[in-house]
């Protein structure tokens, strides 16, 4: 089990820049942050100090679409970021979510993001792409291309996943729900004669390391309102039969979701979700609690464990697993 961490960039540059070194020290290998340029800092510039301010870290969006950035800059960022780097970035990549909502925008469809993931790795790896009917190339790119991780809640995009992704982003850690998604994986990869085993699988969410759990679930109630809004757009795309009702049914008293206070801890868009859909979605509990779940989560396929650090106890949360839960999984 890898283990990594997200930044929201709505704090300052310094503190970001700190969160990440002190994750590194505390045995963390992958450093990701959020792309949602109006709601908060852009996140380019941080990944530039991130990379100078590591040694081994991979980095990288989590995660950014295809619609916001023309993705021949988002080529150009990486190939950068590569060489600044020395060949240590990840993409994330998905159809897009808050920083397309904000803007009154849908997300991009399944085909549109198989385009740019194929024009993302031609574009890095320094070959010739087809962009918009016009051949486009970077010359320069010579840092390698990176690894790309897509995003998806739906059985058509962990399809596609299976089928073209190094990568599997999955925001939630309900060890049942990761299984079905990964069901999905599998098959795009065996149709497209992959080895499913050679995808990554991440899992995504705040935690709260605190025998007091329903203070923990107060500072993490607001992470599966984030992921509501996908399950929207799920809803409105597939028959009922075709989801699993643990992830549809605990939407039926969202109201309106409101963009400006997305993946804030006290925002009133956590009110509709219960402790049971807080509990399944997000860690909570003591050290061996952590540890029995992030168990269950590798028994599910995941290869990655990503903590959102967002929660308000971000320093005392690395210093914890530092001393508490890594090390069951590092030895």
């Amino acid at each position: 089990m890898n283990f990594g961490i997200t930044i929201k960039p709505d704090m300052s540059v310094e503190r970001i820049v700190a969160l990440t070194r002190q994750a590194e020290a505390c045995g963390f290998e992958y450093g990701w942050i959020f792309d949602s340029h109006v709601l908060w800092l852009e996140p380019y510039p941080m990944l530039t100090l991130m990379a100078k301010n590591t040694k081994k870290m991979r980095l990288g969006t989590c995660v950014t679409n295809p619609a916001t950035r023309d993705i021949t800059v988002t080529s150009s960022l990486f190939a950068t970021l590569n060489l600044i780097s020395g060949g240590r970035m990840q993409l994330g990549i998905g159809r897009g979510d808050s920083s397309r909502r904000v803007l009154g925008k849908k997300p991009v469809t399944s085909a549109q993001l198989e385009h740019a993931v194929q024009a993302f790795r031609d574009l890095t790896g320094g070959k010739e792409a087809e962009y918009e009917g016009q051949k486009a190339r970077l010359t320069w790119a010579s840092g390698g291309v990176p690894p790309v991780w897509v995003a998806g809640y739906g059985p058509k995009v962990l399809d596609l996943a299976g089928r073209i992704a190094d990568g599997v982003i999955l925001q939630f850690a309900d060890p049942d729900l990761i299984e079905w998604c990964v069901s999905f994986v599998k098959k795009g990869a065996e149709a497209a004669g992959r080895d499913p085993k050679k995808i990554e699988i991440m899992a995504a969410a705040p935690v709260w390391l605190s025998d007091n759990v329903e203070l923990g679930r107060e500072h993490v109630r607001w992470f599966p309102a984030l992921v509501s809004n996908h399950v929207v757009d799920l809803v409105s795309r597939y028959k009922p039969e075709e989801l699993p009702a643990s992830l549809t049914s605990y939407i039926r008293d969202r109201g309106a979701y409101d963009y400006l206070h997305h993946c804030e801890v006290d925002s009133s868009n956590r009110n509709f979700v219960t402790d049971e859909v807080t509990d399944r979605f997000c860690v909570l509990g003591n050290a061996q609690a952590h540890i029995e779940k992030i168990q269950r989560l590798a028994q599910a396929g995941v290869t990655q464990f990503n903590i959102y650090l967002m929660c308000g106890d971000e320093e005392d949360t690395l210093e914890k697993y530092k001393k508490e839960v890594l090390p069951k999984f590092k030895s």
